[in-house]
């Protein structure tokens, strides 16, 4: 654009301080605006409940106490940062639970106090017992640890969305590397817990899925504290079996750290420990996640873990739904975090979305061991005319999710 030099005269004589009066001006009548107005409330309750715990005797590392609350918290803060240019505030009350009993309490008081949105870190049986007694309330579960695939299947809720990835979804992430690499032969030791049954069936169910063959299976049998037996038991254990990698169900971590190294044959672990899949990890620094890593480091004094993340995805996925409606209100929020047009960008390179025939979060996963991230599942190759994080888990053509109940 050409400028007149008449024009141009007067634009030049502007002093600074009338152009910082008629900024500033503009700024404090904008601000006012909002500031007048009430904010609208959006109430995320997040309730903990724990039936089992890692045993301290095969974990390094203790659980943070605020784990999982703390991702939620970054999360909020996040939130209210783009809210409050919109007349939105967000907040979080973060309650942990005694008993089943206490539970139900817990989310009663909480719905009496006008909360619709529930972060729900609890095993199978009670985020069921949740689902079941909000049935007809206008309430919105996020599930963001219990990974039994039933959840998302015969046992999925209308009212209940998944942020924790099912087990068939990590044995399938697990599966895509070691097919690739060609270490289709896999020796699968499995836990005595239910939670151990539960992840090998999935990684049987992978193996057929993608062309891997199970050569053997066996048991952990060996008692609680493999730190003593280890040494002694786990050469005997794997002797005499051909295999490329041997797969650990150990959810909990009782046995499996132990089987490192102590292996008959030189082989790779893989499973639930040694090379594990996983949402997040503290290597993750690729898509921005460098920045979320840094800024919840600076903010809570340690690294991001999986549940942090776990519990930080929905409440942004609320915060972006309510800016995307520029609403406050339940039912606009929840039908678009269901919509098509949903999109949560979680720092994996592509964006995020649920599921619409069982109200699972699609989402890559990442292959780690303890101090590094080595590859991101799904991996190259791996085709689905939807999209390719389809390729995880079970897609909505094997079983039937019945969203009406």
């Amino acid at each position: 654009m050409v400028i007149t030099g008449r024009i141009y005269s007067l634009i030049v004589s502007i002093t600074p301080s009338v152009v910082f009066l008629a900024v500033f001006a503009s700024v404090f009548n904008w601000t006012q605006l909002y500031a007048a107005e009430t904010p609208i409330a959006v109430k995320i309750g997040m309730i903990r409940f724990h039936t089992e715990r890692p045993p301290n005797l095969s974990n390094l590392e203790v659980p943070p106490e605020n784990e999982g609350v703390a991702g939620a918290e970054m999360s909020i803060s996040d939130n209210n940062t783009t809210g409050k240019f919109l007349g939105q505030q967000f907040d979080l009350e973060a309650r942990t639970a005694t008993s089943p009993e206490d539970v139900l309490s817990v989310f009663d008081a909480m719905r009496e106090d006008g909360t619709d949105f529930f972060i729900i870190d609890a095993p199978k049986a009670t985020l069921l017992a949740l689902a079941d007694r909000a049935k007809s309330d206008n309430v919105l579960f996020f599930n963001i640890s219990a990974r039994d695939d039933d959840l998302r299947f015969e046992g999925c809720r209308a009212n209940v969305l998944h942020i924790a990835p099912s087990r068939a979804m990590m044995s399938d992430a697990l599966a895509q590397f070691l097919v690739k690499k060609r270490w289709s032969n896999w020796f699968l030791v499995t836990g005595e817990r239910n939670g151990d049954r539960l992840f090998a069936e999935a990684i049987r169910r992978s193996a057929s899925k993608f062309g891997a063959k199970i050569v053997d299976e066996r048991t952990w049998d060996f008692g609680a504290d493999a730190r003593r037996v280890a040494q002694a038991e786990v050469p005997v254990l794997t002797q005499g079996i051909n295999y490329d990698v041997l797969v650990v169900a150990d959810e909990l971590g009782v046995f499996g750290e132990y089987l490192m190294f102590r292996t008959w044959d030189p082989r790779p672990v893989a499973g639930t420990q040694g090379l594990a899949p996983t949402t997040w990890h503290r290597t993750h620094e690729q898509w921005g996640s460098a920045q979320l890593q840094s800024r919840f480091e600076k903010q809570f004094k340690r690294r991001m873990t999986a549940l942090d993340y776990q519990a930080w995805a929905p409440v942004r996925a609320i915060g972006e739904a309510a800016t995307r409606t520029n609403s406050g209100d339940f039912e606009k929020i929840s039908a678009y975090v269901r919509s098509d047009k949903f999109q949560l960008a979680g720092f994996k390179g592509v964006p995020l979305s649920f599921r619409a025939w069982n109200g699972q979060l699609r989402q890559p996963i990442l292959l780690a061991h303890p101090a590094s991230l080595v590859s991101v599942s799904p991996q190259e190759g791996y085709l689905h005319q939807r999209t390719t994080l389809d390729t995880l888990g079970f897609d909505n053509t094997k079983r039937v999710c019945d969203l009406n109940r």
